[in-house]
């Protein structure tokens, strides 16, 4: 069977295309993101590994706010959105998603939009519990697109909160449902969700990282969504990988003996191989060494809560109503990377005693199984940021895998 054709929404720095991509049963026709950095990173990895040019990659990705959706599609930007977005984009990205495809046929739509309005630990911090929060209703983006390309099938991921998010009393996953079932597509009804649930970290992923993978179907495609479902569950791999595995291998990076100015910067390690631009030291001031040596020579990760808070306020003299630190453990898989390492890497300590420090970027990446040629574009903090908010590309790739199987039978 012919290579499928995918578009993807709220592409970020690329883990869902990658995955396609790695497949070798897809070709990526168009991704949509509109943060500059993860454009710039996805734009270069289509020419650095996929062999794009650089006007390909460039009409390839369009930076745009998805919520635009007429003119994502059909092009004829208002001078507004000429201001915003026209001097990064390409001449044929302004004609919209129908200038850039061309008449091919769309066989699959893939995205996830923003998780942090149905993260539940997003909603515990907010004091609104983010009822307020735009992102709430960005699927309804997502189904304008479907509902235009008609699609056989779609894959929609999400973090497993979407389950339980009410913003304003009203459930998200019956707001999806309904939204989906009023344009021709079928998904599961909401009760039967729960069972769309799985952890990238039974698909070769060292990360444990529930997500909920909404598979949808056109009503007339003759695909039957059980199949899809039956035919994932058969990519769980029976050995999980570890955090030793994914970043065993990397060159140590050990701390200074005192903080030192390095090019006008605080400096608490050196890393001794410059070759991987990302696998850089974070610097750590002479209190988080002391902290980070302190938390794994006595193996507080075992501490309860309640301990853990004290040792904060120890610490730091503050109050918090949360675990503030946790280091990662070779032989065991690592907790679900976040965007909020972009902010700071105490919840990502390194296992190494001796190396005591926060995880890389590189490392980062590798525990969302990037490859390790994978270039990202941006200060740290970004960098960070949008690994965390990636879809890990293993998990990625045998979502894809499923995909064709189903659709190729």
């Amino acid at each position: 069977m012919a290579k499928l054709n995918f578009i993807d929404l709220f592409a970020g720095c690329g883990g869902l295309s990658e995955g396609f991509l790695q497949s070798g049963h897809f070709n990526g026709l168009a991704h949509v993101e509109w943060e500059t950095p993860m454009v710039d990173t996805l734009r270069l990895r289509l020419r650095e590994k996929w062999g794009d040019s650089k006007e390909q990659a460039t009409s390839k990705v369009i930076q745009f706010d998805i919520q635009k959706t007429e003119e994502l599609v059909s092009g004829n930007w208002t001078e507004e959105t000429k201001s915003l977005y026209a001097v990064n984009n390409s001449e044929q990205a302004q004609n919209g998603l129908n200038g850039i495809i061309k008449g091919q046929n769309v066989d699959v739509i893939i995205g996830g939009p923003p998780c942090q309005a149905y993260s539940i630990h997003g909603r515990a911090k907010d004091k609104d519990s983010m009822e307020n929060d735009y992102r709430n209703y960005l699927f309804e983006s997502f189904v304008k697109v479907v509902k235009y390309y008609r699609p056989k099938t779609f894959v929609f991921e999400n973090v497993a909160g979407l389950l339980s998010a009410k913003p304003k009393g009203i459930s998200i996953v019956d707001e999806i449902f309904k939204a989906f079932k009023e344009i021709g597509y079928k998904i599961y009804e909401p009760e039967r969700l729960k069972d769309a649930v799985f952890n990238a970290g039974d698909f070769n992923v060292p990360q444990y990282r529930p997500r909920i993978i909404i598979f949808g179907i056109r009503e007339d495609s003759g695909l039957e969504l059980d199949k899809f479902y039956s035919t994932l569950k058969k990519h769980i791999q029976p050995i999980k990988p570890t955090v030793k595995d994914a970043i065993g291998n990397l060159t140590p990076i050990y701390p200074l003996e005192t903080v030192t100015k390095v090019k006008n910067k605080n400096c608490s390690h050196y890393a001794t191989d410059d070759t991987d631009p990302h696998h850089q030291p974070r610097h750590c001031s002479a209190r988080d060494l002391s902290t980070i040596r302190t938390w794994i020579a006595n193996g507080m990760n075992a501490l309860s809560n309640k301990e853990a808070v004290a040792f904060y306020k120890q610490v730091t003299g503050r109050d918090t109503l949360y675990i503030k630190y946790r280091n990662l453990e070779w032989n065991k898989q690592s907790p679900t990377v976040v965007a909020h390492l972009q902010k700071d890497g105490f919840m990502f300590l390194h296992p190494d005693l001796k190396q005591a420090r926060f995880i890389t970027v590189r490392e980062a990446a590798l525990l969302m199984t990037f490859p390790k040629d994978y270039s990202f574009v941006g200060a740290k903090s970004v960098c960070y940021k949008m690994i965390g908010n990636a879809v890990p590309v293993n998990f990625a790739r045998a979502i894809a895998d499923t995909i064709y199987e189903v659709i190729s039978q």
